[in-house]
């Protein structure tokens, strides 16, 4: 009688434990659950297939960035820069598709990205200055070469064949622009977790003296996920580019904002080594379907902008590791 005690008793401490533990994860969920029934019921609109594939496309270039920032905030620093690369990159490939053709365009978008990422990320183990602040100054510098490049104009281009295979559907059913996003969630979701550059990330993460004293080239990884984050933003630029059908001056004005809220509200912690891509995509979903029930309700692009900057605060406030900090300031 008394051995079967401490077993029973252990059943519900094992669950509290259990909820404990994926309680960053069960939230964006019940977060996604609770949005859907109310926008369904603000207008049946919201819940129906079309719609759904709205937000499919909607999300998918914001997921990629999302994932482009997930892989810079692992290792506990941040790119400010993703928005800028995203404009930057379309420009580009805008440019390069018709003397080019679409491949060269595609390579030329995602090249710019990675080049950024290469600078970000040598500026920041050189120079030894925070990723705030060289990708706050990088936002500035592409933003201001992208509008020399367009001369502050969209770019069209004559060759529809990009476009049409970002908006045709491999998969019945599945526009390719998702199919491409989804695919490149799963590939960085098993980078993360199944290989030794996933595995050094969150190491450099959870703590960067330690993760050094244990062999691990720190600073060269570092490299590695500003270059991550930065190729990730020129494919988002040139997927953005070829559904809108222009390279545009301002196509990831809004990217920065959206994308620091899905990381955050995914469950991903701006002090790092905590969270992943598989909780980014978690928190894309959210923003976009926040996003989308306000359209549909028709909620002012203002009052969007105060919800999404709460979003923001509420969920960095849930998710940050406060023993990381001797001080909060």
């Amino acid at each position: 009688m008394s051995q079967t005690i401490p077993h029973t008793a252990s059943r519900p401490m094992r669950f509290s434990s259990f909820v404990s533990r994926h309680a960053v994860s069960f939230y964006p969920v019940l977060v996604i659950l609770a949005l859907i029934v109310f926008f369904g019921v603000q207008n049946p609109y919201f819940a129906t297939f079309d719609n759904a594939m709205n937000i499919g496309r909607q999300s998918s270039v914001l997921l990629l960035v999302a994932l482009a920032g997930t892989m810079v905030i692992m290792i506990g620093s941040i790119d400010l820069s993703v928005g800028s690369i995203v404009t930057l990159s379309g420009i580009v490939a805008a440019l390069a598709i018709d003397p080019l053709g679409p491949s060269a365009s595609v390579l030329a978008g995602i090249g710019v990205g990675l080049m950024v990422g290469f600078v970000n990320g040598m500026t920041l183990v050189t120079l030894k200055v925070p990723s705030f602040l060289v990708t706050l100054g990088m936002l500035s510098v592409l933003s201001g070469i992208a509008n020399m490049i367009c001369g502050g104009s969209s770019i069209m281009f004559m060759d529809q064949g990009l476009t049409e295979l970002v908006n045709s559907e491999l998969v019945p059913g599945l526009p390719n622009i998702i199919l491409i996003a989804l695919v490149t969630a799963a590939i960085l979701t098993f980078v993360a977790f199944k290989t030794v550059l996933g595995r050094y990330l969150f190491a450099i993460g959870g703590g960067e003296v330690v993760a050094a004293n244990a062999g691990v080239p720190v600073n060269r990884y570092k490299v590695y996920a500003f270059m991550l984050s930065g190729g990730l933003c020129g494919l988002a630029g040139v997927l953005l580019t070829s559904q809108v059908g222009a390279g545009t001056p301002a196509a990831g004005a809004n990217m920065l904002l959206d994308s620091i809220a899905a990381i955050v509200m995914g469950g991903t912690a701006l002090s790092g080594g905590i969270g992943g891509p598989q909780r980014t995509i978690l928190g894309v979903l959210v923003i976009a379907i926040l996003s989308n029930g306000m359209d549909v309700t028709e909620v002012s692009s203002f009052t969007q902008e105060v919800v999404k900057g709460l979003v923001i605060i509420l969920a960095v406030a849930s998710t940050i590791d406060r023993k990381k900090y001797l001080f909060i300031k």
